[in-house]
């Protein structure tokens, strides 16, 4: 299996693609085993946050060239475009915060990876891209997450012309969070990591699901869906608490309930 998760502390686990021969390529059985780590990950009430990260020189060149050129049938690519869309929209309809570390290169559907993800960071020499227009394949599934993150001119521009963009513009134009030197990467994303895993895993899976849903909405229907997601999380045990624990000047203690 070349989906790997090491758990730390606090419910923080790493899930890692360990592929680093074909540069952590999301082929049907990457894709397949993701999905399936991610869904387990998400049932696990231990869990509190996954980072996401790729092994050996970068994070993901996207999907396997080689086997998607020997597939040369509509059913299976058809079969392929599904399940990459299955992981995708698995991290964003997941109850638990899911953060991308990047380091060297996230290309095509790495890119459309990392746009996926709650948060994203990367180090300063990491790039990023949409390149399938360089070998006669539109970048269109990739581009379904990458312009829900960034606005169109630059989204247009990277898919157009195929070329990568470093990290400093990819932080500007909002595709990732913030980049680092390789050396502070990790340190900086568990920090993080452990700074959402301190809050109430409850108050975190509502946020989440309503930030999600709202983005889709006229904003009538988004301010009303919201205020019935706010009484829904007044209601709960931890937001009692964490509003009595501010006005008493203490720590909360979550309940997750």
């Amino acid at each position: 299996m070349n989906i790997k998760n090491k758990k730390l502390f606090d419910g923080v686990v790493i899930v890692t693609i360990d592929e680093p021969k074909t540069y952590n390529s999301l082929s049907f059985k990457n894709l397949s085993d993701l999905l399936k780590t991610l869904q387990k990950l998400d049932k696990d009430k231990k869990v509190k946050v996954i980072i996401l990260e790729g092994a050996g020189k970068g994070f993901s060149a996207g999907h396997n060239l080689k086997e998607v050129k020997g597939l040369k049938n509509r059913v299976k690519y058809q079969k392929l475009f599904n399940l990459c869309s299955k992981v995708m929209l698995q991290i964003v309809e997941g109850k638990k915060p899911v953060i991308a570390k990047v380091h060297g290169a996230a290309f095509a559907a790495g890119c459309q990876l990392v746009a996926s993800c709650d948060l994203a960071y990367s180090t300063k020499d990491a790039l990023f891209a949409t390149p399938g227009v360089n070998i006669g394949l539109f970048c269109s599934t990739p581009m379904v997450a990458v312009s829900r993150k960034i606005n169109r001119k630059p989204m247009m521009q990277m898919l157009l012309t195929g070329e990568p963009i470093k990290a400093n513009f990819a932080k500007e134009i909002g595709l990732i969070n913030d980049y680092y030197p390789k050396s502070k990467l990790n340190n900086e994303v568990l920090k993080i990591a452990k700074k959402i895993a301190s809050k109430s895993n409850l108050t975190i899976k509502i946020g989440k699901e309503a930030f999600y849903k709202q983005l889709e909405m006229p904003l009538r229907k988004a301010y009303a869906y919201t205020s019935q997601m706010m009484t829904k999380n007044m209601m709960a045990m931890d937001a009692k608490e964490g509003i009595s624990a501010f006005l008493e000047k203490r720590t909360p203690k979550w309940k997750n309930k």
